[in-house]
């Protein structure tokens, strides 16, 4: 192999193994060193190693283990830098053990479960720590989180530092939680993975490698919390509703790429395996007696199936449970989805009443759903002017091309 090859082999292997292990990798090494950051800092390294280790020497069978070893070395280097009493060396020794244990096992365990509840500790601020599952856990980088959080990459990322200063500084352990405790922490675990699936979820075509495999993660996460927890109604409700978007993904976009929406979708192209199994879950978390967003938003997705399926008309439902939802929630993004189902229940007009003001949440301006429903209601409503304004502000904020394509064939289908 000459050289370029092994250079291209080495960051093939180690961005492969970024995107999959990257957060197991981390959780892992803090489970160890109870320090979140040392531990990103240590594996950041090991990292660096490889791409300078691998090109030459070539790419070990087992990369995980081989990043876990350097890793390793890392982090015992960077505590014996700042412990200077005599418990440090028998602290250094227990750790040391830990990581050479796991960096010669076949299987390196999977701590990110566990890393997820500490993220979510009473002692960390509530605002913060569904960001910092996403990008402990989940390796979503500080830009992404800020977007979706409405606020700037630079004060995401003073936020992150400092809340992963807190975990060290208090001494929060790295474990679930006994059920006692597990009230108070499980929604934030519950939302961060949703809000992985939904970032994986932008890449419909699923063409995207970090993306699909961010989809994949969230999945696999919330299959670990309902096996952890297989009588929490929200745990289950809320990998029904995965499961339910997950079975459209090959219907969602044409054989060249261009958009199709849920009323327009091929329910043949739906998995009918994944639809069953989220209906299961869907009875399952029901016969608790606890209803919550996750079931409420999965029961939603099985009501739209069913029309789509059955063709029977079936909006007085989908508005009932949107109408629960609101009273739950009270989002203005339900608020948008609920005024579409309105719609088709008592026309345009009535919806648009429904509809949340831009001058009532400045948040609105910049979120493009909004802007589309606004567009297609006032279509349907027969106010093409306005239609027309609100469409150019939705292509304007739309990011995927295919779905800028869609609305543009939208606005151009209306009447002069």
């Amino acid at each position: 192999m000459n050289p370029r090859e092994g250079d291209e082999q080495a960051h093939s292997t180690a961005d492969a193994v970024a995107r999959r292990s990257y957060g197991k990798l981390v959780a892992f090494l803090a489970a160890r060193t109870q320090d979140v950051a040392a531990a990103e800092d240590a594996l950041s390294e090991a990292f660096a190693s490889a791409l300078a280790d691998w090109p030459r020497n070539g790419c070990p069978s087992n990369p995980e283990a081989w990043l876990l070893t350097v890793a390793r070395r890392k982090a015992i280097d960077m505590h014996r830098g700042r412990l200077r009493h005599e418990i440090a060396a028998e602290q250094l020794q227990v750790m040391a053990e830990g990581l050479d244990a796991a960096a010669t096992a076949a299987e390196i365990p999977d701590e990110r479960l566990a890393m997820m509840f500490a993220c979510a500790h009473p002692a960390i601020d509530p605002g913060i720590r569904a960001p910092l599952i996403l990008q402990v856990v989940l390796g979503l980088d500080a830009k992404t989180i800020a977007s979706a959080f409405l606020t700037s990459p630079s004060a995401m990322s003073k936020r992150l530092v400092r809340a992963k200063d807190k975990i060290r500084q208090a001494r929060i352990p790295f474990s679930v939680p006994g059920r006692e405790q597990l009230s108070e922490r499980l929604e934030v675990v519950l939302d961060s993975i949703y809000a992985a699936f939904a970032e994986g979820w932008t890449d419909p075509g699923g063409t995207d490698v970090v993306r699909r495999d961010l989809t994949e993660e969230a999945m696999f996460l919330s299959r670990l919390v309902t096996e952890l927890l297989p009588k929490e109604p929200e745990a289950l409700g809320l990998l029904a509703l995965m499961l339910h978007a997950e079975a459209r993904r090959r219907a969602r976009r044409t054989a060249k790429g261009e958009f199709v929406p849920l009323a327009e979708q091929d329910p043949a192209l739906w998995d009918e395996e994944m639809i069953a199994e989220a209906e299961t879950l869907l009875q399952r978390a029901s016969a608790l007696g606890s209803i919550g967003r996750y079931q409420l938003e999965s029961a939603l997705q099985s009501a739209h199936v069913d029309r789509c399926s059955s063709g029977r008309d079936n909006w007085a439902e989908i508005v009932q449970i949107y109408d629960a939802l609101f009273a739950l929630e009270g989002s203005p993004v339900i608020a948008i989805n609920r005024a579409l189902a309105l719609a088709e229940l008592r026309g345009p007009v009535a919806a648009l009443q429904a509809m949340p003001q831009v001058a009532n949440d400045a948040r609105l301006a910049d979120y493009q759903p909004y802007w589309a429903a606004r567009a297609e209601l006032l279509s349907q409503k027969g106010d093409y002017s306005e239609a027309r304004q609100a469409y150019e502000v939705a292509i304007g904020l739309e990011r995927d091309p295919a779905v800028r394509r869609f609305l543009q064939l939208r606005q151009s289908a209306m009447p002069v």
